[in-house]
């Protein structure tokens, strides 16, 4: 039950999920270097491939691109709003991926205690 599919793609999307709060945190704390071009992460579409396909989603993360949004006139890309939401919505996500992962493991320590 451990390495089952349920949670090896949780496992996949919390680190994804880590990176993409890694590449945010960068984002905001770049927000007034010039030239800086915003990141994005993408761990979705492979998750999404892998269990489409019938394998087992690895924990390699996702691809960091650089966003190609217009830029300000100091060539910065990054929006403090838009990675405001974006490290909220990571964050939400993370805590629902790991509520989903502790009761799996909550019914594999029941079945034990009852074995």
């Amino acid at each position: 039950m451990i390495g089952d599919v349920t949670s090896t793609t949780l496992h996949a999307a919390l680190t994804g999920l880590s990176q993409r709060q890694r590449v945010t945190a960068d984002n905001i704390a770049n927000l007034q270097t010039p030239g800086f071009l915003a990141g994005r992460t993408d761990f979705e579409s492979s998750l999404r491939g892998a269990l489409a396909g019938g394998e087992a989603p690895t924990r390699s993360g996702g691809t960091v691109t650089r966003s190609l949004e217009p830029t300000r006139t100091d060539g910065n890309n990054v929006n403090l709003d838009a990675e405001t939401v974006i490290a909220t919505e990571t964050g939400l996500r993370y805590q629902l991926a790991l509520n989903a992962l502790d009761g799996k493991y909550d019914v594999m320590r029941t079945a034990l205690r009852t074995a």
